[in-house]
Formats: C-alpha cells, structure tokens, sequence
C-alpha cells in the first residue's frame, strides 16, 4: 500500500484575504477550512501534508496554520515564486499574477515522493472526498503507462451559490467513470429552482444539476511532475510573455488525457462542496459546519 500525501495549493491566499491574519474563520472555535481539510485528510489515513505558499508569508503561514498540526501529522512547505521557470525563458518584468495551479503542483517536486492528492486552500470537500481518494491513491501504480491519475467529482447542485453565478469545469465520462473532457462552464446559476448555465452570453441552456463537475480536487502518481515539466515549457513557448496567461491544472490533465498520456479515474461523491464564491455565502458555510456538527461528522472542536 501506497503512502499517500496532501497537497495544499496556497500561495494564492495572501492576496485573496488581504493577508495571512485575516483567515476567515468557519467553525465554532475558530476553525478555518484549511483546518477542517487537514484533519479530514488525517483521518482517512495520508500520512503528510504539504502546503504549497509564497516565500514572503512564509513566517506567519507556519506559526498560524502549519503549527497546530506538527505532532498530528508529517508537514512540508513547496513556495512557488515567478521567477522559477525552466532553463531558457525569463520573467516579464511588469508580470505579477502566478503562472497558476500546474506551476504551483510543480513547485512541490521536492517535497513528494509518493502518490498526492492536490486540494484548494479555501475549498471544503468534505469527509467522503478525502477517504475516496485516499482508498484510490494507496493502491495505484506508481509507474504505469498510461499515467492512472483520478479526480473527485460532484454533482453540480451541490456545489452552487445563492448569492450569484458560478464558474465549473462539466466533466464528461465514460461508461467505466473514466474522464473524457472537462468543459468549463463560466456562468452558471439557478433561477426558480431551476440551473441555468448562460456562459459566454449564449442564450440561456437548462441542466439537471446531476451533472459531474470538478472542483479542483485531483489525486496523482509522481509521474504528472514530468510530465507538467514538459507542458510547462510548452505552455511557456506560446505565453512566457503574456502577462495575464496561466498554467492550468486542469487544462494540463486534458492534454494528458488527449495525447494517451494518462487515465483519470472519477470519483463521485454526493458530499456537498462548500467555498465562499461571494462574501454572503460564510454565513451559510458556517450554518453548514455547524450541521455537520450536530450530525456527528465532526467533533465541535477540531483541534
């Protein structure tokens, strides 16, 4: 059986709450969804976590968040910075945003020596995520050909917004729950109990809120580093120099998928993702924490 190990991409917080300090807290006691993401992926058995942040907050990420877990489970920190690019390309002097989530994965090479599943920070994927995926990467082949990578899919109704229309990658599968294709959807909302999606201002088309959507929680062998290392100097080729352009994980699955590179295995769960897309929705985050509580998934206080 495979050691497995979480990856938490990170590096984006800093900018996003306005600073490391202001993590909003979800759960009775203070917790924070990083808090409830951790102690989920401990309980399904990883036996290491490795928090993928920007070298400038390095300080206050580990006394706020990485020190409440040091004798619960092994921790490791990956930075990604701008500057770290292959051989042959240089930064754009006026580029500020991250090169995005397949360079952050690629900053961690050091770090993970073993099979990893690869979460968002501020996303809460709930207990049957993390014991699905943990049950998929503790038994996968580490060196197969094609790569055998998996991701966990939702519903699409219970991953919306009361408070506005949201983005989803719609993932196509196979008849072996094999993924096809993600289709990014950008305008997503429901109107009268019923799911709209109006993306790209096209007319307005119904779905049935069953569809598989990811949200962002994939599970891999070691095998993606070289092969992201190779997409990256390609992705590079074409956008070293456009500002604005970033390197997507999932994007980066589709071309493995594509080119035979890789399998990715879907795993549904019907757990309800949770993230606040607009500020209204904390305090329904909260609500359903609490819920969560009273039903005894989790413990009133985590730590």
């Amino acid at each position: 059986m495979n050691q497995v190990t979480l990856l938490v991409l990170a590096a984006g917080m800093g900018s996003r709450y306005g600073g490391l300090k202001q993590l909003d807290a979800v759960g009775p006691n203070g917790e924070t969804v990083i808090d409830y993401s951790v102690f989920d992926a401990i309980r399904a058995g990883f036996s290491k976590v490795v928090f993928i942040i920007r070298e400038e907050f390095s300080d206050d990420f580990k006394s706020i968040v990485g020190e409440k877990f040091k004798d619960k489970i092994n921790i490791g920190y990956a930075y990604q910075s701008l500057d770290s690019l292959p051989t042959g390309f240089e930064l754009s002097p006026t580029r500020v945003k991250p090169w995005g989530t397949g360079h952050a994965i690629l900053s961690a090479c050091s770090q993970i020596n073993e099979p990893f599943a690869v979460i968002n920070a501020d996303d809460f994927y709930g207990k049957e995520a993390y014991e699905k995926i943990f049950e998929y990467l503790s038994n996968v082949a580490i060196d197969s050909s094609p790569a055998e990578f998996c991701m966990v899919g939702y519903p699409l109704k219970n991953t919306l917004s009361e408070h506005g229309s949201v983005s989803r990658g719609v993932c196509l599968v196979d008849d072996n729950c094999k993924l096809l294709s993600v289709n990014e959807l950008t305008k997503i909302h429901e109107l009268d109990g019923v799911i709209l999606n109006n993306s790209n201002n096209e007319r307005c088309a119904e779905l049935t809120g069953e569809e598989i959507v990811s949200m962002n929680m994939w599970g891999f062998s070691q095998q993606i580093f070289k092969q992201l290392d190779y997409l990256f100097v390609q992705f590079l080729s074409v956008n070293s120099q456009d500002i604005k352009s970033e390197f997507y994980i999932p994007f980066a699955v589709d071309d493995l998928i594509k080119s035979d590179s890789a399998t990715v295995q879907v795993l549904s769960t019907k757990g309800k993702w949770f993230g606040v897309t607009y500020k209204e929705d904390k305090e329904e985050v909260e609500a359903a924490i609490c819920s969560l509580i009273s039903r005894g998934d989790y413990p009133s206080k985590l730590i």
